[in-house]
C-alpha cells in the first residue's frame, strides 16, 4: 500500500530514537534517519530534532521501510538545510560563553586557585565562570555547578509556589530532557531539566509554577491555565521566550541523562 508523501513540516519532535533506523550520505557525512511507526499517521514526514541533532522519520502502520527510505532521499536538501541551521555546540571549556540565569560567563580556568566553581565579575563588565582544579576536569566541574545552582533556584521557586497554592510537593529530580522542561506526578514528585538554568529566571519560574500547578489540575484545562497565572501572571512572557529561545539551551555541553 502505498501512502502520498507531502512535504515535511520542519518541526522538531520528542522522544527516543526507535529501533530501526538507516543511514544516509549528505554533504559527505552520515546522517542517521531513526524510524518510528505511528499508528495514527496516514502519510511520512520528515523532522529535525534540534535538541537531539538527529533526523527521525515518522511512517504509516504499513508502511515499509524501503518507502521510508526513498521519502528520505527524495528530501535530502532539505535535511542538509535544516541540519545545517542548528545552533554550534557550547562545549564547556575555557573561553566558552556559557548563560547563566539568561546572563552570559566566560569559562576561565584558575587552576592554582582552590575551590571548585564560582562566579565573579570580570574586565568591562563581564561575567566569568572560574574553574580551579586541573584542566581535565573543567567541564564536568562546570556542568555540576550549573545542576546544583539549577536545584537551589528551582526548590526554591517549587516550595514558594506550592505555599502560596497551599499543595505539598514531594521529591524534586533534574534530567537533561529533550521533550520537556518538567512534569508532575500524581503523588507531588517534580521533575525538570537542569538546562532552566540557563535561561533569565523569570522563565525558570514560570516552569516552577506550571509544574506545581499540577497538583491542583493534572491537566491543561481552563481551570489549570486560571491558576498558573495566578501564581505567575507573565506566563505569556515566558512561553514567547521558550519558543524563540528554548531549543537553544541544549546546545550547551554534552547530552545526558
Amino acid at each position: 500500500m502505498l501512502f502520498r508523501a507531502r512535504r515535511p513540516t520542519p518541526i522538531d519532535i520528542d522522544g527516543p530514537l526507535g529501533t530501526d533506523r538507516f543511514v544516509l550520505r549528505i554533504d559527505e557525512r552520515d546522517v542517521v534517519v531513526g524510524l518510528r511507526r505511528n499508528p495514527r499517521a496516514t502519510r511520512y514526514t520528515l523532522r529535525v530534532r534540534t535538541a537531539e541533532r538527529d533526523v527521525m522519520l515518522t511512517m504509516p502502520p504499513r508502511g515499509s521501510v524501503s518507502e521510508a527510505r526513498a521519502f528520505a532521499l527524495r528530501y535530502t536538501g532539505w535535511i542538509a538545510q535544516r541540519l545545517s541551521r542548528l545552533p554550534d555546540i557550547v562545549v564547556f571549556v575555557p573561553g566558552a560563553l556559557v548563560p547563566l540565569r539568561g546572563e552570559p560567563h566566560r569559562i576561565v580556568h584558575r587552576p592554582a586557585s582552590r575551590g571548585t566553581v564560582w562566579s565573579e565579575a570580570g574586565p568591562d563588565a563581564e561575567r566569568l565562570l572560574c574553574v580551579a582544579g586541573g584542566g581535565e576536569h573543567v567541564a564536568r566541574r562546570i556542568g555540576d555547578f550549573l545542576r546544583r545552582e539549577a536545584r537551589r533556584d528551582l526548590l526554591e521557586a517549587s516550595r514558594r509556589h506550592a505555599a502560596a497554592l497551599g499543595v505539598s510537593i514531594a521529591r524534586v529530580t533534574l534530567r537533561d530532557t529533550a521533550s520537556r522542561w518538567g512534569s508532575c506526578a500524581a503523588n507531588g514528585a517534580l521533575s525538570y531539566s537542569w538546562r532552566l538554568i540557563l535561561a533569565p529566571p523569570f522563565v525558570l519560574d514560570y516552569l516552577a509554577a506550571h509544574e506545581v500547578a499540577h497538583r491542583r489540575e493534572m491537566n491543561h484545562g481552563p481551570r489549570f491555565w486560571q491558576t498558573v497565572d495566578r501564581l505567575f501572571p507573565e506566563r505569556e512572557r515566558a512561553e514567547r521566550w521558550l519558543k524563540v529561545h528554548g531549543a537553544s539551551l541544549h546546545r550547551y555541553g554534552a547530552k545526558s541523562d
